[in-house]
This record gives structure tokens, C-alpha cells and sequence, in this order.
């Protein structure tokens, strides 16, 4: 039996994240020149979002992904996180400035898009290929 037909079989996931995974089987990783092909091809940008993006994961990210099972992936987002702000609020108090809101919210924004965009195709890693890493950016183009 073949992924596909696996995939297809299953009434584990709903009919959203089948259509992801099967899009992945199909056309593979982010950083695949056939994904990005694929992508372009679809015919409205509602399909497009629905692969290449999570709604839930960019309002709820650190939550979601501990929801999904892919603690390791988040508590690697979340280093990083803390990292970067650890060493801009260190940045600016050695400079006497205060932290500004604007790249607060600048940071706050990509790190939520971050999480919408690694969700899907991490959780396909773990799902279908049974993968279970730390790198959170494993498959994605940047």
C-alpha cells in the first residue's frame, strides 16, 4: 500500500489536512522547485493559502504546535525566540535606549508567521513520514 493510499484511507485527519498531505506526497517539500510550481498553478489563492499556511498556528503557534505533537520543533521556535529577544533587549539597554514598540511588534508578527508557515509541512513530516525532528525549518525555502 502506498502513501497515497494511506493517506487516503485515513479518517484520523480531516479532509483539510489530507488535501496538505496529499499536495506534499505529491509535489514534496517547500524548497522543491515542483512545490513551487505546483503552487503557482493553483487557481485561487484560498488553495495557495490553505498549503503553504496555518491560520491557527499564526494566532496560536506555540500552543498549536504543542497541540499537534511537535513539542520539539516548538521548543526549538521558542529558543529562538527567546534568544533573539534576549539579545535585542541586551542590545538596547547597553545603548540606553528603550526596546522599540514597533519592532516589538515588527518581531511579534514574523515570528506568528514563522509558526503559520512551518506548521503544515512539519506536521506532514510527522504524520505521514513518521519524523520527528528538532529542526523546525527542515523542507522550508528561505
Amino acid at each position: 500500500m502506498s502513501t497515497t493510499e494511506q493517506l487516503q484511507g485515513t479518517s484520523k485527519h480531516s479532509a483539510k489536512w489530507q488535501e496538505r498531505f496529499n499536495f506534499f506526497e505529491t509535489y514534496g517539500a517547500p524548497n522543491d522547485p515542483r512545490y513551487k510550481q505546483a503552487l503557482k498553478a493553483m487557481p485561487t489563492i484560498g488553495k495557495k493559502f490553505l498549503i503553504n499556511s496555518n491560520i491557527i498556528a499564526f494566532f496560536f503557534g506555540p500552543i498549536y504546535l504543542f497541540v499537534l505533537g511537535l513539542w520539539k520543533k516548538n521548543l526549538t521556535l521558542l529558543a529562538c525566540m527567546f534568544l533573539i529577544y534576549a539579545a535585542l533587549t541586551a542590545i538596547f539597554a547597553i545603548l540606553g535606549v528603550q526596546f522599540p514598540s514597533a519592532l516589538n511588534n515588527g518581531l511579534g508578527f514574523g515570528f506568528s508567521m514563522g509558526y503559520a508557515i512551518v506548521t503544515n509541512y512539519a506536521y506532514y513530516l510527522k504524520e505521514v513520514k513518521g519524523e520527528q525532528g528538532w529542526s523546525p525549518f527542515k523542507g522550508m525555502r528561505f
